[in-house]
């Protein structure tokens, strides 16, 4: 599912609510959860999951086309762990 047809989704079930709402509300719940983690915080969601940011260290990488070795500088990169009960519908329990 991609972003537009979630807003659509919860604008079809919320015939109450303009879909540039909804729209709106999708948007500010991506980018608070997508500033949170900048600042480094996590993000629970109870039942669904729990975002944060793991940090890689410096390593030496390889370039896969000549073999040359290539440093690699440091970075944060995005995780995402599963709750519990999103795991057991997942695997139908």
């Amino acid at each position: 599912m991609i972003r537009s047809e979630l807003i659509q989704k919860i604008a079809d079930e919320n015939p109450h609510l303009y879909q540039r709402d909804v729209e709106k509300i999708v948007n500010t719940i991506f980018d608070r959860i997508t500033d949170a983690m900048a600042q480094g915080n996590r993000v629970e969601l109870r039942g669904f999951g729990a975002f944060s940011v793991k940090k890689r260290d410096p390593r030496l990488g390889r370039n896969p086309r000549t073999g040359e070795a290539v440093a690699v500088d440091e970075k944060h990169v995005p995780f995402f762990k599963t709750g519990k009960l999103l795991r057991d519908r997942l695997n139908g329990q």
